[in-house]
């Protein structure tokens, strides 16, 4: 993993935000380097600035961007598409094929999603 992803790494663990000061401290290098870390974290548009202050001096605090979701991946559960959605069956969804195997995609995808540590479109 090389600095930039470790940076973005430590700012996205961090939901509150984090202080740029602490990222160049937690990477050991120095704050020329981190500024420019996080100059192209910026331009990748995967993270928010805001001026702060940490222990009474003037520094960022940096908080990752919530990636914005097309509203049809909710409907989503890995590659198939909600069973129930344009469904002219007359079934009951309790014993519904097509719908049990929709819901265990989704359970598979948030297991895979708490094993990685990410956040589903299901679960945003």
């Amino acid at each position: 993993m090389d600095l930039e992803e470790e940076a973005y790494s430590i700012i996205k663990r961090n939901k509150e935000g984090v202080f740029q000061n602490v990222i160049w401290k937690e990477l050991k290098i120095d704050s020329r380097k981190c500024s420019r870390i996080i100059k192209k974290l910026l331009d990748k548009d995967l993270i928010v600035r805001e001026v702060g202050v940490s222990n009474g001096a003037r520094t960022y605090l940096l908080k990752a961007k919530e990636e914005v979701k097309e509203k049809y991946d909710l409907l989503l559960a890995g590659t198939l598409f909600s069973a129930c959605t344009g469904c002219t069956g007359d079934c009951q969804p309790e014993y519904c094929g097509r719908l049990s195997e929709w819901i265990g995609n989704l359970i598979q995808e948030a297991e895979r999603s708490e094993e990685t540590g990410e956040i589903s479109a299901n679960e945003a």
